[in-house]
């Protein structure tokens, strides 16, 4: 069974590294059809390959490259807009490679008319833009966190708890990435106004979202595959949603077969 979508964004899959979900990210992969996919920057960690770490490739990582470029051949429009983790792609922008589109942004009108600008979001973080050592070494201490969060996790499956996100929980508490949260929505907002779009939908700071902004533009944030396994769907009345993987699969999973179920031609 499948999930029917209008479009979907994803971003911040870090594939090349050990923080990537890869598993359940092919999970959503499997079990997700659109018509749109737009696959919103740093989907290939190419910072984390160097001489220090060394190539991390695990076969999985290979498996949803390859099921991206299936869902292309088979009619999905994909869009691939680089991020800061995978910016070497942005210098092929307005180039097909096995059907995916890469540009380094996009517009997007929804089902009910309305106008989304698409970006990656690195381009208004002033510490990737201004101070590029220092976001490599958040990057490096970001990895760690995320180490440190798997062990914890999986301490807590042996005692029989949840998941739960150390890094996000972290992040939340901190008052500094809180205002960086909210600064971050606040250029984006006068970005989208100047644009003169409705809204705003991206990715970079791992923290999914749909919320009101500044001049009444929407800001939509896709989340990542790394903590959160979330996407952004549009159904076919133009509707954003965000989707929590790892919470709302197998609900959103179970709903469709009941409803495929119900239109089936009950036995005479």
């Amino acid at each position: 069974m499948t999930l029917q979508y209008r479009s979907v964004w994803i971003s911040d899959t870090h594939l090349g590294t050990k923080g990537c979900k890869a598993e359940y990210l092919r999970d959503f992969l499997d079990h997700v059809e659109c018509e749109t996919l737009y696959l919103v920057g740093d989907i290939i960690d190419l910072w984390s390959w160097n001489v220090k770490s060394g190539f991390y490739w695990p076969t999985l990582h290979s498996d949803i490259v390859q099921r991206v470029i299936d869902k292309a051949r088979q009619g999905t429009r994909v869009i691939y807009i680089p991020g800061n983790h995978d910016e070497p792609f942005r210098e092929h922008a307005g180039m097909l490679f096995n059907g995916i589109e890469v540009h380094l942004n996009a517009i997007h009108a929804t089902a009910d008319g309305r106008r989304f600008l698409v970006m990656h979001g690195d381009e208004y973080d002033s510490i990737v833009c201004h101070n590029r050592s220092l976001a490599y070494i958040g990057g490096e201490a970001y990895e760690l966190l995320l180490v440190v969060n798997r062990w914890f996790n999986s301490l807590r499956r042996l005692l029989g708890f949840k998941y739960w996100s150390l890094s996000a929980y972290l992040k939340h508490k901190v008052k500094n990435a809180v205002q960086f949260m909210n600064n971050y929505q606040h250029v984006l907002s006068l970005e989208a106004h100047k644009q003169k779009v409705d809204g705003v939908i991206c990715g970079h700071i791992h923290h999914a979202d749909i919320s009101q902004m500044e001049f009444g533009k929407i800001y939509c944030n896709t989340g990542d595959w790394v903590e959160s396994c979330t996407a952004l769907v549009e159904d076919d009345a133009g509707q954003l949603t965000v989707i929590h993987w790892l919470e709302d699969s197998y609900r959103l999973l179970d709903a469709a077969n009941q409803e495929q179920a119900a239109k089936m031609p009950s036995a005479a």
